[in-house]
């Protein structure tokens, strides 16, 4: 459809408009809170994956860090032209040497000097203390420059390298360029197309031989440019990726990088970051609590990124190139995501998360099923449950539109009734899910009982009791788009299934247990059992995690726990139960369940709502306490400052949400229940132009109780808000004060 004039005029306006309401913001308060940016933040994991410090562009393709260790390693292996995905490869290694250019080159690990390392969303450098070469790189959207400088009167060579196991292809072409293949995850061409600064003396490494041949392809393919001696030692490397085909990624080439140089392209980038972390403003907290706020906010704007090239792409779910002239955005692990980092997006950018809504879509349309873990080659099979079908009511229920409801309504439908529900499994169902649909519950194994379903993996095994709680919070968010869509026999079909959960509930032990396919209750330790993260049964965590993972039917659970009064104790007791044993003992077996407080794991995803549950007691003071406990004792300003897998933004929306001081507890309602907000004053600069703002006056470290609250100068006194209030532009009040005020948020 091609606007009139006067409409595009129209759009164009509110478009500048909305980028100078950013800035000016930024402006007004006087502060750019690019400096308290710091991508070290959980670069040493306490047991598992540390978080990375990712150099790119928001949401977009060409992401790179350096290949080492973590941040304790003092040696750096390579750089990567692109990380492909977040922690599932990269392609085409690059690295400076000064020595002459032999086999062993390519084996050479690169010493640099931590304090002299400076990381920024935008910008990386690094200097190699050994070869005392300064390494800098700075992204585009599909492309990115390295800049090498070399010291004076030393050779001048660059190595280069894959990733991975399949074939790929390097050939230098008059001189100055480049173009590469590296075949990704078995079948994936990816590729490459760079300019260097100079000219250089160019080769391949063939059976631990240098050769002046201009081409070389094949598996562990390597070659090499030298360089002769210039004015001032620097040689830089821009170039572009595609996957698509070697003619758009030259395209993509002279679309970006054509007249763009180093300084420029960095500038560019720090423009892009300045207006999406501006895009929340704060006041008070301590400095340690900002650089924590702001360098989870970067964190969320790792993924998803957006594979679209020219109004086309390729998508790993049919293996095929699409035209479209919407982004198709991949690199998604719901089952972390779906929890906290897809609601904070639709909040920041709507727009954006239809696009991903609708490449969700796009997924279904080309595999037939709707993605849990959708990356680069498809649908990575992973975890469990179907979450995609939480985040699409959720996203509808919050007002996105752009993106076709029915058809995702359709997926919905068919993963929840004809897709195996089995963990890291993708594909039909099995006779263990016809048991989950007749009898409302998936069957474990007794103790030392041998697996006789082969569609079972080995290693993840069932996990009935966090696949049955897991499917019936899916069940329920099909049952209530089915609800909105007018489908009244699905929505009373799926709402019985929703209850589901109800069937694993044992009076007994106060617990979500298993049952066998008889239905017979199988007794285990809740504690300790399952194997390996309790997988048997459960999933990374121990019963007393899953106790909780009702967060569709809050009233439901309380119900089985006896009233808001057992509920209350119950949470109580999560924060005081004891281990049973040595950290080491149950690290051994548990050792996703990190950032532990009792039997509360902070660093596991499971775990992020419930200090909230609170608010469903008549004790709402008590998520305030535990909230800014937890965030300061495991969320710090420094490497060890994230307490689990932090999962390219799923932990660190859970920080974003918390430190202003509400959280989405059952996403796929569209409300919020309220926290204690870190800081005194937060303001969210909305795409509708208005702002949503909290103030929490007195707030501190001291004073992290509510005395008294007002939305909008009414008088609130229940733990929760709406989303139609933040979007028009509301103002939460709040009286803060040292000790608990017992009868705030109770209704009454």
């Amino acid at each position: 459809m091609i606007l009139p004039f006067k409409t595009f005029k129209i759009l164009f306006l509110i478009l500048v408009g909305f980028c100078f309401h950013y800035n000016s913001l930024a402006q007004k308060n006087g502060v750019d809170n690019l400096k308290y940016i710091d991508l070290r933040v959980g670069n040493v994991g306490q047991l598992l994956e540390p978080t990375r410090p990712t150099v790119q562009l928001p949401n977009q393709m060409i992401r790179m860090f350096p290949e080492r260790k973590d941040y304790l390693d003092d040696q750096i292996s390579s750089f990567p032209l692109i990380v492909v995905s977040h922690r599932l490869g990269q392609a085409f290694s690059i690295k400076p040497t000064v020595n002459p250019v032999t086999a062993s080159g390519w084996k050479q690990k690169l010493a640099y000097d931590h304090d002299l390392e400076v990381t920024q969303p935008w910008y990386y450098s690094t200097y190699l203390v050994d070869d005392e070469v300064t390494v800098e790189f700075t992204p585009g959207k599909k492309t990115g420059i390295f800049r090498f400088e070399f010291p004076e009167k030393s050779s001048k060579s660059l190595l280069f390298n894959l990733y991975n196991e399949g074939e790929g292809s390097w050939k230098f072409i008059s001189g100055n360029e480049i173009i590469a293949t590296e075949i990704y995850h078995d079948d994936i061409p990816v590729y490459m197309y760079g300019v260097f600064s100079e000219k250089g003396t160019a080769g391949i490494l063939q059976n631990d031989k240098t050769s002046s041949a201009q081409t070389i392809k094949g598996k562990n393919a390597k070659a090499w440019i030298s360089f002769p001696d210039n004015k001032n030692g620097k040689i830089e490397l821009k170039y572009a990726i595609s996957y698509i085909s070697p003619e758009q990624a030259k395209k993509n080439f002279e679309a970006e990088l054509k007249s763009t140089g180093f300084d420029e392209l960095k500038k560019k980038g720090e423009k892009v970051w300045s207006d999406v972390i501006n895009q929340i403003q704060v006041e008070g907290g301590t400095e340690g609590q900002k650089r924590s706020f702001y360098s989870s906010l970067y964190r969320t704007y790792e993924r998803m990124v957006d594979i679209s090239e020219d109004n086309q792409y390729y998508s790993g779910f049919d293996k095929k190139i699409h035209n479209s002239n919407r982004p198709f955005y991949v690199d998604d692990w719901t089952w972390d995501t779906y929890l906290a980092h897809h609601p904070l997006r639709i909040i920041l950018n709507p727009a954006q998360e239809e696009d991903m809504l609708n490449s969700f879509v796009s997924m279904y349309d080309q595999s037939g099923w709707l993605p849990t873990f959708p990356v680069l080659f498809g649908d990575h099979a992973c975890m469990n449950g179907f979450h995609s079908s939480v985040t699409f009511l959720d996203g509808y229920r919050k007002g996105l539109r752009n993106f076709d409801v029915s058809k995702a309504y359709s997926g919905m439908y068919k993963n929840a009734t004809e897709a195996t529900m089995l963990p890291w499994r993708n594909g039909p169902k099995c006779e263990l899910d016809d048991i989950y649909r007749t009898k409302g519950f998936f069957p474990a194994l007794r103790k030392d009982e041998k697996e006789t379903v082969k569609l079972v993996d080995p290693f993840e095994k069932r996990q009935a009791v966090a696949v049955t709680l897991g499917g019936s919070y899916d069940d329920w968010a099909v049952a209530e788009l089915a609800k909105d869509l007018g489908k009244q026999g699905d929505y009373k079909t799926f709402s019985a299934r929703a209850l589901n959960y109800k069937n694993l509930w044992s009076t007994e032990k106060n617990m979500f247990m298993p049952k066998d396919s008889k239905g017979a209750w199988i007794p285990i330790d809740p504690k300790f059992d399952g194997g390996m993260g309790g997988r048997e049964y459960y999933d990374e965590n121990n019963g007393y995690t899953y106790k909780w993972q009702v967060q569709h039917d809050i009233s439901g659970l309380i119900g089985l726990m006896g009233g808001k009064k057992q509920f209350e104790n119950n949470l109580d007791q999560l924060y005081r139960e004891d281990l049973g044993r040595s950290k080491y003992e149950f690290w051994a077996k548990f050792p996703d369940a990190t950032g532990p407080v009792g039997q509360y794991s902070m660093g596991n995803e499971p775990s992020f709502h419930i200090p909230y549950l609170y608010n469903f007691t008549d004790a709402p003071w008590k998520t305030q306490k535990r909230i800014r406990f937890l965030l300061d004792v495991w969320f710090k300003d420094n490497i060890f400052g994230i307490p689990g897998d932090e999962d390219g933004g799923g932990m660190t929306a859970f920080v974003v949400f918390s430190s202003m001081g509400f959280y989405p507890v059952t996403p796929g309602k569209p409300e919020y229940t309220i926290g204690s907000p870190v800081f005194e004053r937060v303001s969210i600069a909305l795409p509708n132009g208005k702002q949503f703002k909290v103030i929490a006056n007195h707030s501190s470290v001291v004073n992290k109780y509510i005395q008294s609250a007002k939305f909008d100068g009414k008088v609130l006194n229940v733990p929760t808000f709406t989303h139609e209030q933040l979007v028009a532009g509301g103002t939460l009040e709040l009286e803060m004060g040292p000790k608990p005020n017992k009868s705030w948020g109770l209704g009454k």
